[in-house]
C-alpha cells in the first residue's frame, strides 16, 4: 500500500447512531497519521455538500416534509459517493452492522467497488451466515475487528 493510498469508509449512516461518525473519525484519523492514506469519509463530505449547495436543509427532516428536495439532494450526494469510489478510490473500508444491513448505500457502495476491482475490506462482529451473500460475494477480506484490520494494512 503506497503512502498515499485513497480510502473510501463505507458503513451505514442513515439508521446508524450519530451517523456512523465514531467509528469512521476513529479510522480516519488513524489512516492518516499511521499510513499517510487519503480517506473519503462520507459523513464529512456529504456534510460539506449540503453545507455548499443546500445549506438551509435539514436532510432528515426533508425526508418527511419535502420528499422532492430530499431526493435531488440525496441523487447528488449517491452520484458524488460513486464517482469516488470508481474514479478515486484504491480501496474500500466497510463496517457492516445492524445499521448497513438496514440501509441501501453501503450495498451500492460496495457493489461498485466490486465492478470497478477496487478491494473492499470488512470488519464485522456479525456471523458470516447472517451476512447477505451480496455483500460477502463483494468482500476482498473479512475481519472481526479494526484492530484485525488495521494489523492487516500496517503489514500491506
Amino acid at each position: 500500500m503506497s503512502r498515499q493510498s485513497r480510502v473510501y469508509l463505507s458503513g451505514g449512516m442513515e439508521y446508524a447512531t450519530n451517523e456512523g461518525r465514531d467509528w469512521r473519525d476513529e479510522l480516519h484519523g488513524w489512516l492518516e497519521r499511521e499510513l499517510g492514506c487519503r480517506v473519503f469519509n462520507p459523513n464529512h463530505e456529504s456534510e460539506k455538500f449540503i453545507r455548499e449547495h443546500a445549506p438551509h436543509l435539514n436532510l432528515r427532516q426533508s425526508k418527511f416534509d419535502d420528499l422532492q428536495r430530499f431526493q435531488s439532494v440525496i441523487s447528488r450526494i449517491v452520484e458524488l459517493d460513486c464517482g469516488e469510489i470508481a474514479e478515486h478510490s484504491d480501496f474500500v473500508v466497510c463496517y457492516w452492522d445492524e445499521a448497513a444491513m438496514r440501509g441501501a448505500g453501503t450495498k451500492g457502495e460496495l457493489t461498485i467497488a466490486k465492478y470497478f476491482s477496487k478491494p473492499v475490506y470488512i470488519v464485522t462482529a456479525m456471523p458470516h451466515h447472517d451476512i447477505p451473500g451480496w455483500v460477502l460475494g463483494c468482500a476482498t477480506q473479512l475481519f472481526s475487528s479494526f484492530d484485525e484490520l488495521k494489523s492487516f494494512l500496517s503489514a500491506k
